[in-house]
């Protein structure tokens, strides 16, 4: 399986989200931490679309799964 590799800022402009590393960094600052026992995909503030995007590609382990992964990992800490 031939897999792409992606970027934080690419996992953002997917999600339609500003992409810029200060809109970044100020989305995880405003919405971490998320509770230990919530999945990325439940958090409150995606739209339906998104969270249905981010449970597929973590589900799946498909092309975006490694940045979705960080950005779990970042939400949670």
């Amino acid at each position: 399986m031939d897999f792409q590799h992606h970027h934080l800022p690419h996992l953002f402009e997917q999600l339609g989200l500003a992409a810029a590393p200060e809109a970044i960094e100020r989305f995880i600052a405003s919405h971490r931490p998320l509770p230990q026992a919530m999945t990325l995909d439940q958090a409150p503030f995606w739209t339906p679309a998104q969270a249905a995007f981010l449970r597929e590609e973590m589900l799946e382990d498909g092309d975006w799964a490694e940045v979705v992964d960080e950005l779990n990992l970042r939400l949670h800490s």
